[in-house]
């Protein structure tokens, strides 16, 4: 990878993790962006559906079964707008689980960067089986 995409990466994974604050959860907030062709063409976090309260914990600090996850929020909002998602990058404050990665494979994102590992790496796996770049930029 060269030093202006390393350089871009960076900036648009800062740009996720600063719209992960716009979740409700109290456990964990997660932010997308969907990129093509150096412009974001989507956005997400994580948070219930559309017209359900912004609670995505029960009361024993469970997270809800019908939280949408934020790529899945992104993915989920190309579908509504006149984007397409064929070749874009997306970029997520933590690794994709393997339902999302689903999505991301079948939206034709062709590439993956994300900014903390979670304990499971199913997701991953599966994305770099499907031939997708994945780019890790922890700290």
């Amino acid at each position: 990878m060269n030093n202006k995409q390393r350089s871009f990466d960076l900036r648009y994974l800062e740009m996720a993790r600063i719209w992960a604050k716009n979740s409700y959860c109290q456990r964990r907030q997660v932010g997308a962006l969907v990129v093509k062709n150096n412009m974001i063409i989507s956005d997400g976090y994580n948070g219930t559906p559309s017209g359900f309260e912004n609670i995505c914990e029960d009361d024993n600090g469970i997270t809800k079964p019908y939280v949408l996850h934020a790529e899945a929020n992104a993915i989920t909002k190309l579908a509504r707008s006149s984007n397409n998602s064929d070749g874009a990058t997306i970029y997520i404050t933590a690794s994709p689980c393997i339902e999302c990665a689903k999505l991301i494979i079948q939206s034709g994102i062709k590439r993956v960067v994300y900014g903390e590992k979670y304990r499971l790496t199913d997701g991953i796996e599966l994305l770099e089986r499907a031939g997708i770049e994945v780019v890790y930029l922890g700290e």
